[in-house]
């Protein structure tokens, strides 16, 4: 199942969730980071990372809103959080906003955290285990099944509160009853709807932020509801669950104090992670840890706006307003024989590991042959070199991840093209000073590149068609320029990057091709002049003729006449007159 999906067309050669992956859940492949659902624990630093906002949360909000559309009975888990997270005048008016959308109840999931702390109250009773780590988080949940399997032993087998809840809510309205769970957390989607020891439980989740665009397009304001109680006993302590230590004041405050378990609290995957490689070793027993993915506890989920809320302040502001008390058998828990059991098991997934000559050879191909190569610069997501050569070994990671590679290559491809070209490049920024010089522009303009790279354009030749492109960010393609001083004739392109603010010159040679040109037009004036002559010849020889044959035909004409009248009068000659 899907909890955290991607949009293709922003993400592109950044990596930045996966440096920000402590886990390393993410693959790249085509340039583009896509999760790894059986390795990702869902704690959402790749959400609040991501520049491009290209990562978005698969939501649930139109399962919810279908729901209340075809008439179910819908019940609201809603998570202690919301005391700290969202904003009213009274709780209550929360409450009332909730049930104006059309739900049939809302009930505090800390209605469900009271049973989860009696659950942990036995274990501690019973001191069976040698370590007790709260289950309440299910990224923390994962990140044992998953990365310390030998670990799950430490996990209290408990459900977390939500699936508690929803477990009791079944219990009251019935199987046919829809329980939508709304919260901080994004891992609590996998929890209740893929995980196949919870799933059933829970029909949907949602989140705060969700729920305020959701009353905004309802027009309901949270400040203008009555205020109503949630439909559920009052949980007292358990309210406290979201914060940093309070699973641990919800345990103190219960009657089974006197124990020799030492308890403390975690808090960030750094500092969980510290943790179980602690307990790994061996170095923590006989401990009851509270521990919790998210820096401060529930109430900085990644479905939260952080930047709205301060975890110092909220936490401050509910140990004040809530009290620390215990809550009694008889005047809260049912009699119902409900099991909140939940067993825990590693399911680390099993990666290819590759061979010490296999990662030679995947860091040679990335130009990293010797101990000084490996720059373990952290570009590309992962600690070391060696790192990443066995993420690209298991499919994880691409070559061209490495930045310096990268870097390097392009550089090298660049210096190739400019040493090779027999066309002038030239590239300049918006003062006119050269940023690259080309062999052939060295050749042509007869100025070594280190000196051209000190230089502005206008210093050996005219600028003002890069000043005009600069300026006009419109390019020129195909202009022809000569520089009669340099006896070169060339045509020219220059085009504008607006990215780096800067104008690239490529010149073609046109200077062969020019003389072939003059020489053609030299011969086709020359035909001409002699074509022009032939004519003028040949008009003077026609008039010539045309003269001869004009006087040759008068003669022709008076002998003709005679010899008609010689045959007309027999004869006689014309009369003499």
């Amino acid at each position: 199942m899907n909890v955290i999906g991607f949009k293709e067309a922003k993400c592109k050669n950044c990596y930045k969730c996966v440096r920000n992956c402590d886990v390393k859940a993410i693959t790249v492949k085509d340039a583009q980071a896509y999760i790894m659902n059986d390795k990702c624990i869902l704690c959402g630093h790749c959400l609040e990372v991501c520049p491009q906002n290209a990562k978005t949360l698969i939501s649930d909000l139109e399962r919810v809103k279908g729901y209340l559309r075809e008439g179910y009975q819908t019940v609201v888990s809603l998570a202690p959080a919301y005391l700290g997270v969202l904003h009213y005048n009274t709780p209550g008016q929360v409450i009332s906003a909730l049930l104006k959308l059309g739900f049939t109840a809302v009930r505090e999931t800390a209605e469900g955290a009271a049973y989860v702390t009696r659950e942990y109250d036995n274990l501690i009773a019973a001191g069976e285990m040698e370590n007790i780590i709260t289950t309440c988080c299910p990224s923390l949940n994962d990140l044992v099944e998953i990365y310390y399997p030998s670990l799950t032993k430490y996990l209290a087998p408990v459900v977390s509160p939500m699936i508690a809840h929803g477990k009791i809510i079944r219990e009251q309205y019935g199987p046919n009853v829809k329980v939508v769970f709304l919260g901080p957390c994004i891992s609590k989607k996998r929890e209740a709807e893929s995980d196949p020891r919870t799933v059933g439980i829970i029909d949907a989740v949602i989140n705060f932020k969700e729920l305020e665009e959701w009353l905004l397009e309802e027009g309901i304001d949270i400040f203008k509801q009555p205020d109503t109680p949630p439909d559920n006993p009052n949980p007292l302590v358990n309210r406290l669950y979201p914060i940093s230590s309070g699973v641990l004041s919800s345990v103190v405050a219960s009657k089974n104090t006197s124990d020799h378990y030492r308890k403390f609290y975690v808090h960030g995957i750094n500092n969980c992670i510290d943790l179980l490689e602690s307990m790994n070793r061996g170095e923590i027993t006989g401990c009851f840890i509270e521990a919790n993915i998210c820096n401060g506890g529930c109430i900085k989920g990644p479905a939260i706006d952080r930047t709205r809320i301060s975890r110092f302040k909220v936490k401050l502001d509910m140990e004040e307003s809530i009290p620390k008390a215990p809550i009694t058998e008889e005047d809260f828990f049912t009699k119902s024989p409900i099991h909140f059991d939940k067993f825990f098991l590693g399911r680390s997934p099993k990666d290819p590991v590759p061979t010490e000559k296999e990662v030679m050879q995947i860091l040679a191909k990335i130009g990293k042959t010797k101990p000084e190569d490996m720059l373990n610069c952290g570009a590309c997501g992962y600690a070391t070199c060696r790192d990443k050569a066995n993420a690209v070994y298991q499919g994880k990671a691409e070559l061209n991840m490495c930045i310096p590679y990268m870097h390097e290559r392009a550089q090298s491809m660049a210096n190739f093209v400019l040493d090779t070209t027999p066309n002038i490049i030239i590239i300049v920024d918006a003062e006119m000073k050269i940023m690259e010089f080309s062999a052939a522009a060295e050749k042509y303009f007869r100025t070594p590149r280190s000196v051209a790279k000190e230089m502005y354009l206008y210093e050996f030749i005219d600028h003002s068609n890069f000043q005009a492109v600069l300026e006009t960010q419109k390019d020129i393609i195909g202009k022809r320029v000569i520089y009669e001083d340099r006896n070169l004739a060339t045509l020219q392109t220059i085009v504008y990057s607006k990215e780096q603010n800067c104008v690239l010159g490529i010149f073609q040679d046109i200077s062969h091709q020019e003389e072939l040109d003059r020489k053609a037009y030299k011969v086709k004036v020359e035909t001409i002049e002699m074509a022009q002559r032939v004519i003028d010849k040949q008009m003077k020889v026609a008039q010539e003729i045309a003269g001869l044959l004009g006087e040759t035909t008068a003669e022709t004409k008076v002998t003709l006449t005679k010899l008609r009248d010689t045959i007309l009068n027999d004869g006689k000659p014309y009369d003499i007159f």
